[in-house]
């Protein structure tokens, strides 16, 4: 992860100040009091993975307040996962209280006021995920803000060691890597706070939810397969094709329909992908399950609005325009990768 700040670069006087500008700006807004400001040190790195924002930062001990007003103001398109990977957190929203010692998560709304308070030598990472991506696998998220997510629970635990591995490979992942596992994460954090908000009934729209998680999950695990059977995704999931499609259908698709839409993403990606261009089109389109080539063409351009192979010439085009301007060498064996970041 890239290096945003550093207190080691800044004059001691001006330590604290510069820190906190530069947390305003790349995680939350928010007011913040220092143990002691002489003597305080902090460290922020950022990066993403595909549209998730991954920001990890260590800082001495210190107090934070996101009030009322820096919520009015806050992004609604996203919430916070918080992972403590060193020290401990104490944070309070909507009147619960979560203790983060390190591998446990939690969950902040930052459309919602709360407060938290930092131990010496603390470290934590902050996943920024999609909020309508969540509510569409949990319904609404209040009822799980603020709860502690200890990895004593396997789903937790193995979500908490995913997470915390991310930092370590994010900036060497490929698109097409970076998209599989983002949706990992989701679901994985999905999963998590599913377990969080079990602790009562759930609702039929959230019990929906996790079914159409669920469906999804299977689908992906087996959508290579040409003959892939609506019948067999439903009961890897626990249920009948027909509730499968019923809870689907909240979403305005089907079983079918996910299983192609899945399959076109993967060979867009792999079109995308220039460690691939020693592949045929055919060949990625088999690969991902379509066995008539003629009605992968034909879906793929409804989806994209180009046949698959002039999908990949232009993006051909426009990886030599790019290297031509940039007066780079020319790409050899179609493995040079010209998305810089």
């Amino acid at each position: 992860m890239k290096l945003v700040f550093s207190t080691a670069d800044v004059p001691r006087r001006n330590r604290f100040d510069y820190w906190h500008s530069v947390a305003c700006q790349n995680v939350i807004q928010h007011d913040s009091k220092p143990r002691c400001r002489p003597e305080f040190q902090a460290e922020l790195r950022s990066s993403a993975l595909a549209d998730l924002g991954l920001v990890e930062f260590s800082n001495a001990a210190m107090a934070v307040v996101h009030s009322a007003d820096h919520a009015a103001n806050a992004n609604f398109d996203e919430v916070l996962i918080c992972r403590q990977a060193a020290g401990h957190l104490v944070l309070e929203q909507e009147g619960r209280d979560a203790f983060l010692g390190p591998g446990d998560m939690t969950l902040l709304d930052p459309c919602l006021p709360y407060r938290g308070e930092f131990s010496a030598d603390s470290r934590l990472l902050v996943v920024k995920v999609p909020r309508r991506q969540l509510e569409a696998h949990l319904g609404p998220l209040r009822a799980v803000t603020a709860r502690s997510l200890r990895p004593i629970e396997a789903e937790i635990g193995l979500t908490s060691s995913f997470l915390a591995m991310l930092p370590s490979f994010v900036d060497s992942l490929s698109p097409s890597a970076q998209e599989a596992i983002r949706n990992q994460t989701l679901d994985l954090i999905a999963l998590c706070l599913g377990k969080a908000a079990g602790e009562k009934a759930p609702s039929a729209s959230s019990a929906r939810a996790l079914v159409r998680m669920k469906v999804r999950a299977a689908i992906e695990a087996r959508l290579h397969e040409p003959q892939l059977d609506l019948r067999s995704v439903a009961a890897a999931a626990g249920v009948s094709l027909r509730y499968a499609n019923a809870a689907l259908a909240d979403e305005s698709t089907s079983v079918s329909r996910v299983i192609q839409e899945r399959r076109l993403a993967r060979c867009r990606k792999a079109l995308e992908d220039p460690s691939q261009l020693h592949r045929t089109v055919s060949d990625i389109a088999y690969n991902w399950g379509f066995s008539d080539m003629t009605h992968f063409g034909r879906k793929f351009r409804e989806a994209f609005g180009r046949l698959p192979s002039e999908y990949r010439r232009s993006l051909n085009e426009a990886r030599r325009s790019q290297t031509a301007e940039a007066g780079l060498p020319a790409a050899t064996g179609g493995r040079f990768d010209l998305s810089c970041r």
